[in-house]
């Protein structure tokens, strides 16, 4: 996209993230809406691993498979020790190795840009239905393999790449990886395509204004981790400075603009993640499911967990949902055992809103370390900033909202999502492993794919709902 064409879909993106209601959807609507699409009949039942159809214990490896080779399996995971710091570990992990898609529609109404957002139901979900994007599938689901129906929308994503005959006009188009904590090498493709054609009405869609999803980004539980990871990716930025005194929203908008003047350049940071990934502990392997033995897990009946407990079970569930492709089904999911935690502590550096990142490796991810939140914790962890923010009075806690992860392999996975001003005994001077960045720089850094973890994307698509 030229430098033309980025300034014209900024401010396009401004107006939009202006917009808090809309004609189109009045946001007074919304909870009705949501609330009809819940009445359908969903159930998620927990089922011992004997009653998951079509997946099995692998006699040799123990790995969990799917009949069919697709979708995903539950195998084992070994990261070697790193000298003195830290020991060899085992876990289990998701092998996922296709590429899903999760994309968005926009097009124009009024001048202003909505996006197509859908209310879709996935097993994990704390709430069962949450708003996500247009599509979210994985390269089984698009081709059919559950033997259902199509992806509704597919065909304006699916058709961009080499030779291809795409719908619309790719405003986005980039692999990011997702929880490295829990898969290996996971990766999903975000998009987001304008269109100007008619699509037709369906009753589990709606178009909202980015104004209209920040605000719903204030509740708990409400707009899925795919929908938050793309948007993340198409941020706007304030037109100008930031007038001294303002507020920290408009602090945020300043710092997601490329006018804002950074502490560190984005050569000297990007240098500063290529020397930590240099250096950074061997790279973890695959390994039969059977091998996590030795650090402690075991396998039950009905759950796959750690003597004297761990961060996650793996579990069975049968599922029934009428409104998704396939009606019934049965499957593992990956169920944490508390809820985690991420951070972002702030600072308002040379008068720009500045956010402290981690370059911090997670052991399932591709690449080595990624910028990650100030803190970020599992379930049941810790971090040496962690008393900072959870000591951080009320006052300058800007924003405070628990939300879930990715539904379809994870069961009820909540996160407690921060943001944070520093307080004056918080250390301005970065230790090692962190670096102050911009919101405008750490949104660049989305379009290049990879380097942004995924904890970190959703904190940056949470930004502008900060008050």
């Amino acid at each position: 996209m030229s430098e033309t064409d980025t300034h014209g879909l900024q401010r396009r993106l401004r107006l939009s993230a202006a917009a808090e209601d809309s004609p189109v959807f009045p946001q007074d609507r919304f909870d009705a809406w949501l609330a009809g699409r819940s009445a359908e009949r969903f159930r998620v039942s927990r089922v011992p691993f004997a009653d998951l159809e079509q997946w099995s214990f692998d006699s040799g490896s123990g790995n969990l498979r799917h009949r069919t080779g697709r979708f995903f399996s539950i195998e084992g995971l070994w990261t070697p020790a790193d000298g003195q710091d830290a020991a060899q570990e085992y876990q289990p992990v998701i092998v996922q190795p296709e590429i899903g898609t999760l994309g968005i529609l926009m097009k124009d109404f009024g001048g202003v840009p909505h996006f197509l957002m859908q209310a879709k139901m996935e097993p994990g979900n704390v709430n069962t239905l949450q708003l996500s994007p247009t599509v979210q599938a994985t390269r089984s689901n698009s081709a059919r393999a559950h033997g259902g129906s199509a992806v509704r929308h597919l065909e304006f994503f699916a058709g961009h790449g080499p030779g291809g005959t795409g719908r619309g006009r790719v405003l986005l188009d980039v692999l990011q990886s997702e929880h490295g904590s829990y898969f290996l090498h996971k990766r999903n493709r975000h998009m987001v395509v304008e269109t100007q054609e008619d699509i037709p009405e369906h009753e589990d869609f709606r178009w909202l204004t980015l104004g209209q999803i920040h605000r719903l980004l204030r509740r708990d539980h409400l707009v899925n981790m795919d929908a938050r990871t793309v948007l993340s990716c198409v941020l706007p930025g304030a037109a100008g400075p930031a007038p001294a005194g303002s507020s920290f929203a408009d602090a945020v908008l300043h710092s997601l603009s490329r006018s804002a003047a950074p502490r560190h350049s984005l050569p000297e940071l990007m240098s500063w993640l290529t020397g930590v990934r240099t250096h950074a502990r061997p790279p973890a392997r695959p390994v039969p499911l059977r091998a996590t033995a030795a650090d402690g897990w075991l396998r039950g009946p009905d759950r796959l967990e750690r003597r004297g407990g761990g961060p996650f079970t793996v579990i069975g569930a049968r599922v029934e949902a009428p409104t998704r492709e396939v009606p019934s089904w049965t499957q593992p999911l990956v169920e944490p055992t508390g809820t985690a935690l991420s951070a972002f502590v702030t600072a308002r550096l040379g008068g720009v809103l500045h956010v402290l990142v981690e370059a911090r490796a997670e052991p399932g991810c591709l690449d080595g370390p990624e910028l990650h939140p100030t803190v970020h914790c599992l379930p049941g962890g810790t971090h040496p900033l962690l008393d900072h923010v959870l000591g951080t009075p009320p006052s300058r806690v800007r924003y405070d909202v628990e939300l879930s992860e990715e539904g379809g392999r994870f069961y009820h996975a909540r996160c407690r999502n921060l943001l944070v001003e520093a307080e004056d005994a918080f250390p301005l001077d970065a230790p090692a492993t962190h670096r102050w960045m911009t919101l405008g720089q750490l949104a660049r850094l989305t379009g290049f794919g990879q380097y942004v973890s995924i904890q970190a994307r959703t904190l940056l698509a949470c930004a502008p709902a900060a008050v």
